[in-house]
């Protein structure tokens, strides 16, 4: 496979997910975004707005093992790393994979299990490694987990614990499309083909070994010193604002800079500028912030707080 620039590899994924995907164009940046940079991706959207779809058209294109986990309420830790079985041929215990042992996992609904199994993707989304009784089981790369949530039925659901939202990259929001949209969706996808048939008319663009290349290429993209001030400037901004009971931690920083890195690539430089940053501020911490309870009783929105809040620091002159 020739050698290609992160640019024109982006442009291509993109005009082949377009093929069967219609729309989304945040979630489809920030989900490239995220994988050419390491990341994970928070998902928050009603039922029904293909987000299976896409991560399955995704790992077809991408030539990568797609792997899905529906969280439920009885979901055990086991059931996702996998666990020791004993094999009769052999009269000992044998290590059988879980549904993790994969390239791109979609953690369906992820909010409708308990802490102990939220626990489970820890290890696996920071360390890219599974440990079952002290043995460690390396994951291949690139892994990216896409962890959804509705944010509209709340009976049931567990709360995300910090330190897991903390992990992911982005949390990105799958909203309605539009009317034009809603057309052609129809117009593709209603005419009763198999999901099957129209992933395999599509063509395998890039490798895992290609993605890699470029997550390494990417970490090489110049950053000014000023932008990585205007950075820790955003980040710890959060933490004094007057709406935020909590704000973003160093690793929002470091979210920001590896996907500024990756972004800049995508459009074609070796360089960041600040457009890079502002773009991908607000899926970068709106997940890591928490507003306070008067802020709530008010009704205030934290996409709207994290708008003003970008508006009062001084983008820097490079």
């Amino acid at each position: 496979m020739e050698t290609r620039t992160p640019k024109e590899l982006f442009e291509r994924i993109c005009a082949e997910v377009s093929r069967i995907y219609v729309g989304q164009e945040e979630l489809v940046l920030g989900t490239l975004v995220a994988l050419f940079s390491g990341g994970h991706v928070l998902i928050e959207s009603v039922p029904g707005l293909g987000k299976t779809l896409f991560v399955r058209v995704l790992g077809r294109i991408l030539g990568c093992q797609f792997g899905r986990i529906q969280f439920t309420a009885d979901l055990m830790p086991s059931d996702i790393t996998g666990a020791p079985i004993f094999d009769n041929r052999t009269q000992d215990f044998r290590f059988r994979p879980g549904p993790v042992f994969t390239q791109f996992l979609l953690a369906d609904e992820i909010n409708r299990s308990p802490a102990k199994t939220h626990a489970a993707l820890l290890e696996t989304m920071q360390e890219y490694r599974v440990t079952v009784d002290g043995v460690s089981y390396p994951l291949e790369r690139p892994f990216l987990v896409l962890a959804t949530q509705n944010p509209v039925e709340t009976e049931g659901t567990y709360q995300l614990p910090e330190a897991q939202l903390d992990r992911f990259m982005f949390k990105l929001i799958a909203d309605y499309p539009s009317a034009e949209e809603e057309t052609r969706v129809l117009a593709m996808h209603g005419r009763q083909v198999p999901l099957d048939t129209m992933l395999e008319a599509l063509e395998v663009v890039t490798s895992p070994a290609e993605i890699q290349r470029i997550v390494r290429q990417n970490a090489e993209i110049l950053i000014h010193e000023k932008l990585l001030e205007y950075i820790t400037n955003l980040v710890r901004k959060t933490r004094n604002w007057a709406t935020f009971y909590m704000g973003a931690s160093p690793r929002a920083g470091l979210a920001l800079v590896e996907g500024a890195r990756t972004l800049a690539a995508f459009r074609g430089r070796d360089y960041v500028v600040p457009d890079d940053v502002v773009e991908l501020a607000v899926p970068v911490l709106r997940h890591r912030v928490l507003l306070s309870a008067e802020a709530e009783v008010e009704g205030m929105n934290v996409n709207a707080q994290l708008r003003e809040l970008i508006k009062t620091v001084e983008i820097p002159r490079l």
